[in-house]
């Protein structure tokens, strides 16, 4: 079970004061002499009680003494450094819940302005907002603008690159000299042999011979190596005689 917290004031009542001295000083002894031990340190407490004619002192008397003279023994801006006093503490508690204050303010107005802008967005109109509404609407505006620009750019710096093309263009076709040998020239052989089969085939379909003009088939040439000449250019424009 959770322990319910201690309100931090002076207890009016006489017994329940009493009764809560004894148990928090003997909780205390007990913290100074494990906070000794564990952490190899010179500690003591001195506690005064007005119900006791002397005070009671940990770890003893002469333990006592000799810390206090070691921290006399100190420079006195390094024994006030973290010394705070019931002024001081309460001092340090009072600035630390006005900031917490102001914060609280300052995110209730967001939410208010924010629900404006909500509101703006459906049609409402500005003509009920006073000055001050309209500067913090500006400014909220500002802000989610300067968010979303930021969140953008974490988009594209986080984005992987883009994935080159998956089908490779298409090649070009292959030049020699700067000419496409795709629309190159016929060489001059291939253009006599051609010369020369046009001029056959006039005889052998021209009606001069013994045919009587009836059409015949065009024997295919042959090279010196006894091998048919092709009478289509193989791919890429080249010939094979």
């Amino acid at each position: 079970m959770t322990r319910k917290k201690v309100k931090l004031a002076f207890i009016t009542n006489d017994s329940a004061r009493k009764a809560t001295l004894k148990k928090r000083k003997k909780g205390l002894m007990k913290k100074v002499s494990e906070l000794s031990t564990l952490c190899g340190i010179d500690a003591c407490a001195i506690i005064y009680s007005p119900y006791e004619n002397q005070p009671e002192v940990w770890p003893s008397t002469a333990g006592a003494q000799r810390v206090v003279a070691q921290f006399k023994r100190m420079p006195e801006m390094e024994q006030s450094k973290k010394m705070v006093n019931q002024e001081g503490f309460i001092r340090q508690r009072i600035a630390k819940a006005s900031e917490q204050l102001k914060k609280q303010h300052k995110e209730n107005r967001e939410k208010e302005i924010t629900e404006v802008m909500y509101q703006c967005l459906t049609g409402k109109g500005l003509h009920s907002l006073i000055l001050t509404d309209l500067n913090d609407l500006a400014w909220l505006l500002d802000q989610k603008l300067k968010e979303i620009s930021k969140k953008m750019e974490d988009l594209k710096k986080a984005a992987p690159p883009a994935a080159a093309a998956s089908q490779p263009a298409a090649a070009a076709a292959p030049q020699e000299d700067g000419i496409d040998l795709g629309q190159r020239p016929p060489p001059q052989w291939f253009a006599e042999w051609m010369m020369s089969n046009n001029q056959q085939m006039g005889f052998e379909h021209g009606g001069g011979g013994g045919g009587g003009g009836a059409e015949e088939m065009m024997m295919p040439a042959f090279n010196e190596n006894h091998h048919p000449i092709p009478m289509w250019p193989a791919p890429g424009g080249a010939f094979f005689p």
